[in-house]
């Protein structure tokens, strides 16, 4: 049996692509699963951020060996020609703290992702663009990457664009906890405050909704 692992940071990433699937949650880790007799795919997400990503990827591993692994979910696009809502099979991954370089098994064209340990504003989109010639950031799918070559998986990585280079956003990090969990409550409360981020925020909710179908969809397309 060929068990596939297909690794996000939150629930939103994967709801349309689990929609039906059994789920369970242990040790602050939500699993979906769906079999046949050929095959499993297993998707997992922990949080934001390459230490969650890590804590996914062993997640499924307990369950026993994995034969093939994806890395999905919402990036920040870094150039003006990624549209919002749109889906990409990126070429690679590039861990910006270590400035490590991942190939994809099938990436498409030359569009190189970019992983920071934290959540990109529009200056350092810009600065990440210019770098490391990259077109999407995200904040895990190095971490994944990373774990897939070390035990020889074929590695794909499928990113949704939630929002464009030059949207003005609130500063997401202060959001975070340490364990990659996102203080929603929190954040609520301080965007209903500030209604400067509304239209910008109500554009992203939209953007990343039609990202996570299209990922869906590219991972359907993929597996059948």
């Amino acid at each position: 049996m060929t068990r596939t692992a297909i690794i996000a940071a939150l629930p939103g990433e994967l709801r349309p692509l689990v929609r039906g699937w059994p789920h369970s949650a242990r040790n602050g880790i939500h699993f979906w699963a769906q079999r046949n007799e050929e095959d499993e795919w297993i998707a997992a997400c922990a949080g934001v951020g390459q230490t969650a990503a890590t804590c996914a990827f062993a997640g499924i591993e307990d369950g026993g060996p994995i034969d093939l692994v994806f890395s999905i979910g919402w990036a920040g696009a870094l150039t003006p020609g990624i549209a919002p809502g749109s889906a990409h099979n990126v070429a690679g991954v590039i861990d910006v703290r270590t400035g490590e370089r991942f190939h994809c098994e099938a990436g498409a064209g030359d569009l190189w992702l970019a992983t920071s340990p934290t959540v990109a504003n529009h200056a350092e989109k810009l600065r990440l663009a210019s770098a490391y010639n990259a077109a999407l950031v995200d904040m895990e799918a190095a971490a994944v990457a990373r774990l897939a070559a070390m035990r020889e998986i074929p590695f794909y990585c499928i990113k949704g664009v939630s929002d464009g280079r030059d949207d003005r956003l609130p500063d997401f990090n202060r959001f975070l906890d340490p364990s990659g969990r996102f203080r929603t409550a929190r954040f609520a409360l301080y965007a209903l405050l500030r209604p400067i981020y509304w239209p910008a925020l109500l554009r992203m909710g939209e953007n990343s909704r039609q990202a996570s179908q299209n990922i869906a969809e590219s991972i359907h397309n993929f597996l059948l």
